[in-house]
């Protein structure tokens, strides 16, 4: 039979893995990043929200996730010119959003660990209409430095709803990629 005390070293030893200390490097990279999505948020423009996706997100894995069982369809010489069309998507969704979901502050909460190897970081956005939203951060190790991969709001996946957007207008072209390319360039 196992003590108390050992059962309790045990649960404490496991609640200490699971979670991460704030000076952690993923934290460290969430409050960089936050900060850089909330001045984006607060100019509301395509251009602001473009330097910060490229420069903090893993703009190849959600692209190539997009597309969904259309990705072995992708021509090498399409991938950049569809990869920036995808960064432009997201900007234009973002500044769209940050003008009906205007945010008065956010806090960075626990990271962990999920079944994955990814990192995936708690935190909570403030609006000025006093609203709180709980957003997920999936953070994956690229290229020695954190990226973000994806994010969850209200439970929500934006990563998955793109796929779902994409793949639809993708299906309704009989999978002509160049079309979805030219749609996200315009």
């Amino acid at each position: 039979m196992i003590s108390r005390r050992a059962l309790l070293g045990l649960f404490a030893g496991f609640t200490a893995s699971s979670a991460f200390a704030a000076d952690h490097p993923s934290i460290t990279f969430m409050h960089k990043f936050g900060k850089e999505m909330l001045n984006a948020h607060r100019h509301g423009t395509i251009g602001k929200f473009e330097n910060v996706i490229d420069q903090y997100s893993d703009v190849a894995g959600i692209s190539n996730y997009s597309l969904g069982q259309f990705k072995p369809a992708l021509k090498a010489s399409q991938r950049e010119k569809y990869y920036r069309g995808v960064v432009t998507f997201m900007a234009r969704y973002f500044a769209e959003q940050s003008r009906e979901y205007e945010i008065a502050k956010y806090e960075i909460g626990e990271a962990k660990v999920d079944d994955n190897k990814d990192v995936i970081v708690e935190s909570r956005v403030y609006l000025l209409k006093g609203q709180v939203y709980s957003v997920k951060w999936q953070l994956k190790w690229i290229g020695g430095r954190y990226k973000v991969a994806d994010v969850r709001v209200m439970g929500f996946s934006l990563t998955y709803l793109q796929r779902g957007l994409f793949t639809s207008y993708l299906s309704k072209r009989k999978g002509d990629i160049s079309q979805l390319v030219a749609a996200l360039t315009r």
